[in-house]
């Protein structure tokens, strides 16, 4: 029988959801990962994984280590407007990716996301949650389009930088990265 309920200590308690929540993500992908599905692998209540960690998007940040909520980032990048809305996304991107806990999950969920037949979790997360509501912000036509080249920019960037290791860019300081890649990302941000 399945134990459900608190465990011995809340430390214990948030832990099991974590890894459970890592397991489901990672078998079914973000989509199709319930926190139902998640609180039953974790052998306690859903209302625990809600207590706990509030939404499936803030448990998907905390099961990969983003330090921030999903809903921070975007309207972090997003407070002052459109208008420089690109440098202060590469900056968040790689202040992200440059914390070695936060990097390491990123560097799994990538190499998952690459080598499964299974809905990879961030393809997910990003297409359901980051980037819809980042095109949200847009104006003009191809929104969708226009965030989803910003991405991969980012990403291709972070492939190199982080997985491939390539030099110069695996040990360029970031702020020159983000100085490059700005401008050719405000362009997709802006209105065409």
């Amino acid at each position: 029988m399945t134990r459900r309920g608190p465990r011995s200590g809340d430390e214990d308690t948030r832990e099991a959801i974590l890894e459970a929540a890592r397991a489901t993500f990672a078998e079914a992908g973000y989509d199709r990962a319930t926190i139902r599905r998640i609180a039953t692998t974790a052998g306690v209540d859903p209302a625990l994984v809600h207590h706990y960690f509030g939404s499936k998007e803030d448990l998907f940040a905390a099961a990969v280590h983003l330090p921030l909520a999903p809903e921070q980032v975007v309207d972090e990048v997003f407070a002052a407007g459109v208008a420089n809305a690109a440098a202060r996304l590469a900056t968040l991107f790689f202040r992200i990716w440059e914390a070695p806990d936060t990097r390491e999950a990123l560097i799994g969920q990538l190499r998952m996301a690459l080598s499964s037949d299974q809905p990879p979790a961030l393809r997910d997360f990003l297409a359901t949650t980051l980037f819809r509501r980042a095109a949200e912000h847009l104006s003009g036509p191809d929104r969708d389009l226009r965030i989803q080249l910003v991405a991969s920019h980012l990403f291709g960037v972070a492939m190199v930088r982080y997985v491939l290791k390539v030099e110069p860019l695996a040990s360029a300081p970031v702020e020159r990265i983000v100085a490059a890649l700005a401008p050719r990302l405000q362009g997709y941000l802006n209105e065409t």
